[in-house]
């Protein structure tokens, strides 16, 4: 709903910012901070985001496609035949093919060995994941893969890089753009070291529109929300979650968040009115009406509450917060386009990568039974096969169907050893030692 690109930049001094910073007694001095920009995809300015579809693992795609709780354990189950076959799943085309293999005559026998994923459950799969393409977003799929530990950096003069990644289109996919955020967690989660108690964090989210999250989640989600959330501190990392209400967040994980920030909240209907009263019952107890107050506060006003040294929650405080010293309204075009197009992130990760994995093997596989040219997995879509050159033996196999705009040499990033694309391709590994695939919080794969 906001642009915060302009926290890049120094703020500029006006007459009501001035008065405001004298009330509160803030020596205001404007100050822009160092910032990274990304996207879901590369829709958008920024580097871009993207998940293979093994690390992004069945609980969260079962939350993004909607599935109930038996269709989201089929799944789970085609994720594991993918895992322990060596079959990487990159992008929703190859999770596609190894569905369409085992609904075809040729992996029907494999299909039976799996128990519990009916040829029906599979064809509902195989409907939500192409509805779920044709929405565009299949972009957010594929390698190279967002390494997580970039939002650790910090820059040049010590301060730590704000990333921004901008959601230009979140009202066609609110519950993609969401849950891609709970990944980045469960990525962290996974990945960064125990700290204990640390004095500050290392890094903190805010996930705005949080009721997203939430919003028609299974149990087994849920409850890796509330696990995560309990657990994440000990790695050194911050959870906010920005929504209208309290009631917006189960029970379970409010109980979780120590600190509190209201701001006012307005009671217009009777739904209000309970919300109102609902959240209220939600802090510790105070001398202020904050039936009233809540209602009563004015921009820049907030109830807070945090977790005392003690780990007990401190007593409310009526704030008035101070006022940013970046800029409030979004970064010029010009001055946007030069930050994104300087950074080593964009460079990193603005190339796309197209290798081998399941639609190939798979492809390779049916082709081989049927004694002739590969194709795709039966019922899959058909790619043209590359013609064999140089083939010495007759009935020599041919190659798999090279994906449209696969370079034939191996990228710059495929070479060197802890680039993105190297990380993607030990985390969803096909040979003997990497085929049984680690899966941690949220189902999401984990590094070996």
């Amino acid at each position: 709903k906001g642009d915060l690109s302009g926290i890049a930049a120094p703020g500029q001094p006006n007459d009501k910012l001035t008065a405001r910073a004298a009330d509160i007694g803030q020596d205001w001095q404007p100050a822009g901070f160092p910032a990274e920009f990304y996207t879901l995809g590369g829709r958008g300015k920024g580097a871009p985001v993207r998940a293979t579809v093994t690390s992004f693992g069945p609980t969260l795609l079962a939350k993004v496609l909607g599935l109930n709780d038996v269709q989201e354990s089929s799944l789970g189950l085609v994720f594991h035949f993918a895992d322990v076959n060596g079959l990487p799943l990159l992008d929703l085309k190859d999770l596609r093919s190894v569905i369409q293999y085992l609904v075809s005559d040729e992996g029907s026998a494999e299909l039976e060995s799996l128990g519990g994923v009916t040829k029906q459950t599979a064809g509902v799969l195989l409907r939500e994941l192409t509805t779920f393409a044709n929405t565009g977003a299949d972009v957010f799929f594929g390698e190279p893969e967002f390494d997580t530990a970039d939002l650790l950096r910090v820059g040049d003069d010590g301060r730590g890089v704000i990333s921004v990644l901008e959601l230009p289109e979140v009202q066609l996919s609110p519950a993609l753009f969401s849950t891609f955020l709970i990944w980045l967690v469960a990525d962290l989660f996974q990945e960064l070291p125990e700290v204990g108690d640390a004095d500050k964090p290392k890094l903190v989210f805010f996930i705005d529109e949080a009721h997203l999250v939430f919003k028609d989640a299974s149990k087994a989600f849920l409850g890796e929300i509330v696990q995560t959330v309990r657990l994440i501190r000990s790695k050194g990392v911050g959870l906010f979650f920005v929504t209208q209400t309290p009631k917006d967040v189960p029970g379970d994980v409010l109980a979780q968040l120590g600190n509190r920030v209201q701001h006012a909240l307005r009671a217009y209907t009777p739904d209000d009115a309970k919300a109102l009263k609902a959240t209220v019952s939600t802090f510790p107890h105070t001398s202020y009406d904050l039936e009233e107050l809540l209602t009563a506060l004015g921009i820049g006003e907030a109830v807070v509450t945090v977790m005392s040294d003690r780990g007990v929650p401190t007593p409310v405080a009526w704030t008035k917060l101070q006022a940013p010293v970046s800029r409030m309204s979004p970064l010029d075009a010009a001055a946007l386009d030069a930050a994104v197009s300087g950074s080593p992130m964009r460079a990193k990760y603005a190339e796309a990568i197209d290798r081998e994995s399941a639609y190939e093997k798979l492809a390779a596989k049916v082709g081989a039974k049927a004694g002739g040219p590969e194709g795709a997995p039966s019922g899959g879509p058909s790619k043209p096969a590359a013609k064999a050159k140089g083939a010495k033996a007759k009935g020599a196999k041919a190659k798999a169907p090279a994906r449209r705009g696969r370079k034939e040499e191996k990228s710059v990033a495929e070479k060197v050893l802890g680039s993105s694309a190297t990380r993607s391709v030990l985390r969803s590994a096909g040979s003997a030692a990497g085929r049984a695939i680690m899966r941690s919080v949220f189902g999401t794969a984990r590094r070996r």
